[in-house]
């Protein structure tokens, strides 16, 4: 057995990763040891690990990469229903087990979260970080065995690796009650959480998926994939609401999803807003950071809703992965580009361009 890896590492913010060799990881009981096959590369990387945001990173040098997939090789002595050879996916996130809300079955909302391998949300969530030291960029990595979702055959390890923004478009759509007959808006279509989004619609029977975006290619691309069901706007094409009501009987969306990125226009989420039918709900995973100037006689009157929904628990990764066992969900229109772990920097950098929601870069130790 071998006894050293590589592994990418940060040595300081701002700086160029370094790949390292380093110890073979050595597992608890109740964690099991991964040979990474692929690990998902994110744009938002580049702001975490620059050292300018108010990301809480481990303490340096420090291994990363989250959104890793690959086989379990070797299983601790209170590991259950998992056993080496296992092909998995590994849900980064981190929760102490203990504070109020993972008491109570939030565990994504817990005053301790981290996410392994990129950074932690508070000060006092570095411990988890320092605790649970193995990113996904490297040829083996560590994780508990609640954290893992069985990958069937059908999802390739470069799929598998995209879980965390199809996990996050997968738990907003749920929140939001789409089923068959939604009628879904979708702000932000063209980026990598709505691309996602229009294919998790399409499988839970969303009847008609409208989309704004500014990239016509692929809005092309996505009325392709269902020219019945899936409408898309370009954000300069005209009245929002207007269109949206023209699409939908005069009544309106049944949800919004809102997913665009940072330094969106606030305006154009307040536009997706008025688009709702009476009762609608908008869910929001976005980065949009200005304030929303609501008008709450709106929200008393239609009774509207506008909530958030943060990343996505285990059990929704396994109906994911099941959705794609069947066939209900296809994930080959996603085009993986795969890079070495020695050429992670060069897939950060590419990533970094946002080349569009079908792409999916990964990293493949």
């Amino acid at each position: 057995m071998i006894n050293t890896m590589r592994a990418a590492r940060l040595h300081q913010p701002g700086q160029p990763f370094k790949v390292d060799r380093v110890p073979l990881p050595t597992i608890r009981d109740d964690e099991v040891l991964v040979k990474v096959h692929a690990c998902g590369v994110i744009s938002n990387m580049n702001a975490v690990f620059s050292g300018k945001y108010w990301y809480h990173l481990a303490p340096l040098p420090a291994i990363v990469g989250l959104d890793a997939c690959g086989v379990i090789s070797q299983v601790g002595p209170r590991v259950n229903d998992f056993a080496p050879g296992d092909r998995v996916y590994i849900n980064p996130l981190l929760s102490c087990g203990t504070c109020h809300f993972c008491r109570t079955g939030k565990p994504v909302a817990c005053t301790y979260s981290a996410f392994k391998g990129y950074f932690a949300f508070s000060d006092r969530a570095v411990k988890q970080l320092q605790e649970n030291p193995w990113g996904g960029f490297a040829e083996y990595t560590v994780s508990q065995a609640r954290n893992l979702v069985k990958l069937p055959t059908e999802v390739s390890f470069e799929h598998g690796a995209r879980f965390g923004y199809l996990g996050t478009s997968f738990a907003a759509l749920e929140l939001g009650g789409t089923k068959s007959g939604s009628w879904v808006l979708i702000n932000g279509v063209t980026g990598i959480l709505g691309v996602g989004a229009v294919l998790w619609a399409l499988g839970m029977g969303a009847t008609r998926i409208l989309g704004l975006g500014r990239n016509k290619e692929i809005m092309a691309q996505l009325r392709a994939l269902a020219p019945n069901r899936v409408f898309t706007l370009g954000l300069d094409e005209g009245s929002i609401p207007e269109w949206v009501h023209s699409h939908t009987d005069g009544l309106g969306a049944d949800m919004l999803l809102d997913c665009t990125g940072r330094g969106s226009a606030t305006s154009t989420t307040l536009d997706c807003l008025k688009s709702l039918k009476p009762e609608g709900t908008g869910i929001n995973v976005s980065a949009l950071t200005d304030p929303l100037p609501i008008n709450p006689v709106h929200f008393m009157t239609t009774q509207i809703q506008y909530r958030g929904s943060n990343w996505f628990n285990i059990a929704q990764g396994q109906r994911m992965a099941d959705l794609v066992r069947t066939g209900t969900v296809n994930l080959d229109v996603i085009k993986p580009r795969v890079y070495p772990l020695e050429e992670v920097n060069e897939a950060l950098a590419e990533v970094g361009q946002r080349p569009g929601g079908f792409v999916n870069i990964v990293i493949a130790p």
